[in-house]
Protein backbone atom coordinates (compact mmCIF):
# COMPACT_ATOMS: atom_id res chain seq x y z
CA UNK A 1 0.00 0.00 0.00
CA UNK A 2 1.42 3.39 -0.98
CA UNK A 3 1.31 6.26 1.51
CA UNK A 4 -1.30 8.02 -0.64
CA UNK A 5 -3.69 5.09 -0.22
CA UNK A 6 -3.17 4.95 3.52
CA UNK A 7 -6.00 6.64 5.48
CA UNK A 8 -3.51 7.61 8.19
CA UNK A 9 -1.62 9.70 5.63
CA UNK A 10 -4.64 11.91 5.00
CA UNK A 11 -5.49 12.00 8.70
CA UNK A 12 -2.07 13.45 9.45
CA UNK A 13 -2.37 16.00 6.66
CA UNK A 14 -5.78 17.01 7.97
CA UNK A 15 -4.50 18.04 11.38
CA UNK A 16 -4.83 21.78 12.18
CA UNK A 17 -2.22 23.89 10.43
CA UNK A 18 0.62 25.08 12.62
CA UNK A 19 0.78 28.87 13.06
CA UNK A 20 3.72 30.55 11.36
CA UNK A 21 5.16 33.78 12.69
CA UNK A 22 8.28 35.87 12.25
CA UNK A 23 10.15 37.21 15.30
CA UNK A 24 10.57 40.72 13.85
CA UNK A 25 7.01 41.16 12.59
CA UNK A 26 4.22 42.41 14.84
CA UNK A 27 0.52 43.14 14.43
CA UNK A 28 0.93 46.67 15.87
CA UNK A 29 4.06 47.65 13.93
CA UNK A 30 2.56 50.95 12.67
CA UNK A 31 0.63 51.74 15.86
CA UNK A 32 2.79 54.79 16.65
CA UNK A 33 4.59 55.54 13.39
CA UNK A 34 1.51 55.45 11.12
CA UNK A 35 -1.69 54.96 13.14
CA UNK A 36 -3.98 55.18 10.10
CA UNK A 37 -2.09 52.52 8.13
CA UNK A 38 -4.85 49.89 8.29
CA UNK A 39 -7.69 52.39 7.93
CA UNK A 40 -6.23 53.94 4.78
CA UNK A 41 -5.57 50.62 3.07
CA UNK A 42 -9.00 49.23 3.89
CA UNK A 43 -10.72 52.34 2.59
CA UNK A 44 -8.81 52.32 -0.69
CA UNK A 45 -9.28 48.55 -1.10
CA UNK A 46 -13.04 48.82 -0.71
CA UNK A 47 -13.25 51.80 -3.07
CA UNK A 48 -11.07 50.14 -5.69
CA UNK A 49 -12.96 46.85 -5.49
CA UNK A 50 -16.28 48.65 -5.87
CA UNK A 51 -15.14 50.43 -9.04
CA UNK A 52 -13.11 47.51 -10.45
CA UNK A 53 -14.46 44.09 -9.29
CA UNK A 54 -11.42 42.35 -10.75
CA UNK A 55 -9.16 44.04 -8.18
CA UNK A 56 -9.45 41.34 -5.49
CA UNK A 57 -8.40 38.50 -7.78
CA UNK A 58 -5.62 40.55 -9.37
CA UNK A 59 -4.16 41.62 -6.02
CA UNK A 60 -4.40 38.14 -4.53
CA UNK A 61 -2.49 36.72 -7.51
CA UNK A 62 0.09 39.52 -7.27
CA UNK A 63 0.68 38.79 -3.58
CA UNK A 64 0.85 35.02 -4.08
CA UNK A 65 3.43 35.27 -6.86
CA UNK A 66 5.46 37.88 -4.99
CA UNK A 67 5.76 35.54 -2.01
CA UNK A 68 6.49 32.44 -4.10
CA UNK A 69 9.33 34.14 -5.96
CA UNK A 70 11.92 35.00 -3.32
CA UNK A 71 9.53 35.87 -0.50
CA UNK A 72 6.93 38.52 0.40
CA UNK A 73 9.11 41.54 -0.34
CA UNK A 74 7.33 43.52 -3.09
CA UNK A 75 10.00 42.57 -5.64
CA UNK A 76 7.17 41.89 -8.10
CA UNK A 77 6.15 45.57 -8.08
CA UNK A 78 9.41 46.90 -9.52
CA UNK A 79 9.41 47.93 -13.17
CA UNK A 80 12.15 47.00 -15.63
CA UNK A 81 14.69 49.53 -16.87
CA UNK A 82 17.49 49.61 -19.41
CA UNK A 83 19.80 47.85 -16.95
CA UNK A 84 17.51 45.13 -15.68
CA UNK A 85 14.49 43.01 -16.65
CA UNK A 86 12.43 42.87 -13.47
CA UNK A 87 10.44 40.01 -11.95
CA UNK A 88 7.06 41.31 -13.11
CA UNK A 89 8.13 40.83 -16.75
CA UNK A 90 8.71 37.08 -16.35
CA UNK A 91 5.44 36.24 -18.18
CA UNK A 92 3.45 35.97 -14.95
CA UNK A 93 0.11 37.02 -16.52
CA UNK A 94 -0.48 39.86 -14.10
CA UNK A 95 -3.33 42.36 -14.17
CA UNK A 96 -2.84 46.10 -13.78
CA UNK A 97 -5.55 46.31 -11.12
CA UNK A 98 -3.30 44.80 -8.47
CA UNK A 99 -0.47 47.21 -9.18
CA UNK A 100 -2.87 50.15 -9.19
CA UNK A 101 -4.31 49.08 -5.85
CA UNK A 102 -0.90 49.14 -4.19
CA UNK A 103 0.15 52.38 -5.91
CA UNK A 104 -2.97 54.19 -4.66
CA UNK A 105 -2.45 53.00 -1.10
CA UNK A 106 1.23 53.91 -1.17
CA UNK A 107 0.48 57.42 -2.41
CA UNK A 108 -2.02 58.04 0.38
CA UNK A 109 0.29 56.59 3.03
CA UNK A 110 3.21 58.72 1.83
CA UNK A 111 1.05 61.79 2.41
CA UNK A 112 -0.03 60.56 5.85
CA UNK A 113 3.30 59.18 7.10
CA UNK A 114 6.17 59.69 4.60
CA UNK A 115 8.81 56.97 4.35
CA UNK A 116 7.21 54.68 6.91
CA UNK A 117 4.98 52.06 5.23
CA UNK A 118 6.67 49.43 3.09
CA UNK A 119 5.17 48.28 -0.19
CA UNK A 120 5.44 44.68 0.99
CA UNK A 121 3.25 45.42 4.03
CA UNK A 122 0.79 47.33 1.86
CA UNK A 123 0.44 44.44 -0.58
CA UNK A 124 -0.01 41.87 2.20
CA UNK A 125 -2.61 43.97 4.01
CA UNK A 126 -4.52 44.99 0.88
CA UNK A 127 -4.75 41.35 -0.18
CA UNK A 128 -6.32 40.35 3.13
CA UNK A 129 -8.74 43.29 3.05
CA UNK A 130 -9.82 42.48 -0.51
CA UNK A 131 -10.38 38.80 0.30
CA UNK A 132 -12.67 39.93 3.11
CA UNK A 133 -14.39 42.49 0.86
CA UNK A 134 -15.54 39.76 -1.54
CA UNK A 135 -16.81 37.46 1.19
CA UNK A 136 -13.71 35.54 2.21
CA UNK A 137 -12.20 34.93 5.66
CA UNK A 138 -10.18 37.44 7.61
CA UNK A 139 -6.77 36.48 8.97
CA UNK A 140 -3.96 38.08 10.91
CA UNK A 141 -1.24 40.00 9.09
CA UNK A 142 1.98 40.67 10.97
CA UNK A 143 3.78 43.79 9.78
CA UNK A 144 7.31 45.12 9.52
CA UNK A 145 8.41 43.72 6.17
CA UNK A 146 10.98 45.63 4.19
CA UNK A 147 10.98 45.95 0.42
CA UNK A 148 13.47 44.00 -1.65
CA UNK A 149 16.70 45.47 -2.97
CA UNK A 150 16.58 43.49 -6.21
CA UNK A 151 14.07 42.20 -8.74
CA UNK A 152 15.14 39.99 -11.62
CA UNK A 153 12.96 38.09 -14.07
CA UNK A 154 15.37 35.17 -13.88
CA UNK A 155 14.58 34.77 -10.17
CA UNK A 156 11.06 33.66 -11.12
CA UNK A 157 12.19 30.63 -13.10
CA UNK A 158 10.65 27.42 -11.71
CA UNK A 159 9.39 29.27 -8.62
CA UNK A 160 5.66 29.51 -9.32
CA UNK A 161 2.90 27.17 -10.59
CA UNK A 162 2.26 26.83 -14.31
CA UNK A 163 -0.93 25.57 -15.93
CA UNK A 164 1.16 23.02 -17.83
CA UNK A 165 2.61 21.38 -14.72
CA UNK A 166 1.74 17.86 -13.66
CA UNK A 167 0.36 17.32 -10.19
CA UNK A 168 3.66 15.78 -9.11
CA UNK A 169 5.48 18.90 -10.27
CA UNK A 170 3.05 21.09 -8.34
CA UNK A 171 3.44 19.00 -5.20
CA UNK A 172 7.23 19.21 -5.50
CA UNK A 173 7.08 22.99 -5.97
CA UNK A 174 4.81 23.65 -3.00
CA UNK A 175 6.57 21.24 -0.66
CA UNK A 176 9.89 22.90 -1.56
CA UNK A 177 8.37 26.12 -0.18
CA UNK A 178 7.32 24.37 3.02
CA UNK A 179 3.64 23.71 2.22
CA UNK A 180 1.88 20.39 2.64
CA UNK A 181 -0.37 18.89 -0.03
CA UNK A 182 -3.43 20.00 1.90
CA UNK A 183 -2.08 23.53 2.23
CA UNK A 184 -1.46 23.58 -1.52
CA UNK A 185 -5.07 22.59 -2.21
CA UNK A 186 -6.30 25.25 0.21
CA UNK A 187 -4.15 27.93 -1.41
CA UNK A 188 -5.32 27.02 -4.91
CA UNK A 189 -8.82 27.76 -3.65
CA UNK A 190 -7.87 31.37 -4.43
CA UNK A 191 -9.09 30.46 -7.93
CA UNK A 192 -12.58 31.07 -6.62
CA UNK A 193 -12.00 34.66 -7.81
CA UNK A 194 -10.03 36.10 -10.72
CA UNK A 195 -9.53 34.96 -14.27
CA UNK A 196 -7.00 33.29 -16.58
CA UNK A 197 -5.97 34.19 -20.12
CA UNK A 198 -7.11 31.88 -22.91
CA UNK A 199 -3.54 31.04 -23.83
CA UNK A 200 -3.20 29.25 -20.48
CA UNK A 201 -5.84 26.64 -21.33
CA UNK A 202 -6.25 26.84 -25.13
CA UNK A 203 -4.45 23.51 -25.52
CA UNK A 204 -7.42 21.91 -23.80
CA UNK A 205 -9.92 23.46 -26.21
CA UNK A 206 -8.60 23.06 -29.74
CA UNK A 207 -7.33 19.86 -31.36
CA UNK A 208 -6.80 18.25 -27.99
CA UNK A 209 -6.41 14.76 -29.50
CA UNK A 210 -7.32 12.78 -32.59
CA UNK A 211 -10.41 11.54 -30.77
CA UNK A 212 -11.56 14.73 -29.11
CA UNK A 213 -11.55 18.42 -30.02
CA UNK A 214 -11.46 19.38 -26.34
CA UNK A 215 -10.15 17.80 -23.17
CA UNK A 216 -12.79 15.20 -22.14
CA UNK A 217 -12.21 16.23 -18.52
CA UNK A 218 -14.24 19.34 -19.34
CA UNK A 219 -18.00 19.43 -19.06
CA UNK A 220 -19.09 19.40 -22.73
CA UNK A 221 -21.20 22.55 -22.57
CA UNK A 222 -18.48 24.33 -20.64
CA UNK A 223 -15.89 23.38 -23.26
CA UNK A 224 -18.15 24.61 -26.07
CA UNK A 225 -18.61 27.94 -24.31
CA UNK A 226 -14.88 28.32 -23.75
CA UNK A 227 -14.11 27.52 -27.39
CA UNK A 228 -16.48 30.26 -28.50
CA UNK A 229 -15.06 32.70 -25.97
CA UNK A 230 -11.44 32.02 -26.91
CA UNK A 231 -11.74 31.40 -30.66
CA UNK A 232 -9.75 34.57 -31.50
CA UNK A 233 -7.32 34.49 -28.59
CA UNK A 234 -4.27 34.46 -30.88
CA UNK A 235 -5.32 37.84 -32.26
CA UNK A 236 -6.20 39.21 -28.83
CA UNK A 237 -3.93 37.76 -26.11
CA UNK A 238 -5.89 39.57 -23.39
CA UNK A 239 -8.95 37.34 -23.90
CA UNK A 240 -9.71 35.48 -20.68
CA UNK A 241 -12.24 33.44 -18.70
CA UNK A 242 -13.26 33.44 -15.06
CA UNK A 243 -11.52 30.82 -12.93
CA UNK A 244 -14.88 30.18 -11.26
CA UNK A 245 -17.62 30.36 -13.88
CA UNK A 246 -20.43 30.10 -11.32
CA UNK A 247 -19.63 32.82 -8.75
CA UNK A 248 -16.63 34.70 -10.22
CA UNK A 249 -16.85 37.75 -7.93
CA UNK A 250 -17.55 35.92 -4.66
CA UNK A 251 -14.99 34.24 -2.43
CA UNK A 252 -16.58 30.89 -1.58
CA UNK A 253 -15.99 27.16 -2.02
CA UNK A 254 -17.59 27.01 -5.48
CA UNK A 255 -14.18 26.46 -7.09
CA UNK A 256 -13.98 23.01 -5.51
CA UNK A 257 -17.59 22.19 -6.32
CA UNK A 258 -16.90 23.16 -9.93
CA UNK A 259 -14.04 20.66 -10.16
CA UNK A 260 -16.44 17.82 -9.38
CA UNK A 261 -18.65 18.96 -12.28
CA UNK A 262 -15.98 19.23 -14.97
CA UNK A 263 -15.77 23.01 -14.65
CA UNK A 264 -12.09 23.29 -13.78
CA UNK A 265 -10.64 25.92 -16.12
CA UNK A 266 -6.94 25.01 -16.08
CA UNK A 267 -5.45 21.58 -16.59
CA UNK A 268 -4.02 21.78 -13.07
CA UNK A 269 -7.52 22.49 -11.74
CA UNK A 270 -8.95 19.34 -13.31
CA UNK A 271 -5.91 17.37 -12.17
CA UNK A 272 -6.58 18.48 -8.60
CA UNK A 273 -9.77 16.43 -8.62
CA UNK A 274 -8.30 13.55 -10.59
CA UNK A 275 -5.26 12.90 -8.40
CA UNK A 276 -5.71 10.73 -5.30
CA UNK A 277 -3.25 12.86 -3.33
CA UNK A 278 -5.42 15.98 -3.69
CA UNK A 279 -8.95 14.68 -4.37
CA UNK A 280 -9.82 14.02 -0.68
CA UNK A 281 -9.13 17.67 0.14
CA UNK A 282 -11.10 18.89 -2.88
CA UNK A 283 -14.04 16.80 -1.67
CA UNK A 284 -13.65 18.10 1.87
CA UNK A 285 -13.59 21.76 0.86
CA UNK A 286 -16.42 21.29 -1.65
CA UNK A 287 -18.59 19.94 1.15
CA UNK A 288 -17.46 22.27 3.93
CA UNK A 289 -16.96 25.96 3.17
CA UNK A 290 -16.25 26.78 6.81
CA UNK A 291 -13.33 24.32 6.81
CA UNK A 292 -12.02 25.81 3.57
CA UNK A 293 -12.18 29.32 5.02
CA UNK A 294 -10.39 28.21 8.19
CA UNK A 295 -7.61 26.43 6.30
CA UNK A 296 -7.26 29.17 3.69
CA UNK A 297 -6.86 31.78 6.42
CA UNK A 298 -4.21 29.66 8.15
CA UNK A 299 -2.18 29.02 5.02
CA UNK A 300 -2.37 32.70 3.98
CA UNK A 301 -0.88 33.66 7.35
CA UNK A 302 1.89 31.17 6.67
CA UNK A 303 2.42 32.41 3.12
CA UNK A 304 2.53 36.04 4.26
CA UNK A 305 5.75 35.54 6.25
CA UNK A 306 7.54 33.45 3.64
CA UNK A 307 11.15 34.67 3.35
CA UNK A 308 10.28 38.23 4.38
CA UNK A 309 13.02 40.85 4.48
CA UNK A 310 13.64 42.82 7.69
CA UNK A 311 16.28 45.22 8.98
CA UNK A 312 19.09 46.00 6.57
CA UNK A 313 18.06 43.22 4.20
CA UNK A 314 15.55 45.60 2.63
CA UNK A 315 14.30 49.17 2.48
CA UNK A 316 11.08 51.18 2.57
CA UNK A 317 10.69 52.34 -1.00
CA UNK A 318 9.54 55.85 -1.80
CA UNK A 319 7.72 54.40 -4.81
CA UNK A 320 6.65 50.79 -5.05
CA UNK A 321 7.73 50.43 -8.67
CA UNK A 322 11.35 51.49 -8.20
CA UNK A 323 14.22 51.20 -5.75
CA UNK A 324 15.31 54.25 -3.77
CA UNK A 325 18.70 53.93 -5.40
CA UNK A 326 19.64 52.21 -8.64
CA UNK A 327 19.15 48.53 -8.01
CA UNK A 328 18.70 45.24 -9.82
Amino acid sequence: MTCYNNPLFFLLLSLPFLPFTHPKLTTNYYHKSCPKFSEIIQSIANEKQHSRPSTAGATLRLFFLDCMVGGCDASILVTSNSFNIAERDADLSLSGDGFDMVARAKMSLEIECPGIASCADILATATRDLVVAVGGPSYEIRLGRKDSLQSKSTDAENQYPLATMTMSQLVTLFTSKGFSIQEMVALVGAHTIGYSHCKEFSNRLFNFSKDSESDPAYNRQYAAGLRKLCENYTEDPTMSAYNDVMTPWKFDNMYYRNLKSGLGLLATDSAMYGDQRTKPFVDMYANDQARFFKDFASVMEKLSVLHVKTGRKGEVRNRCDSFNQLGF
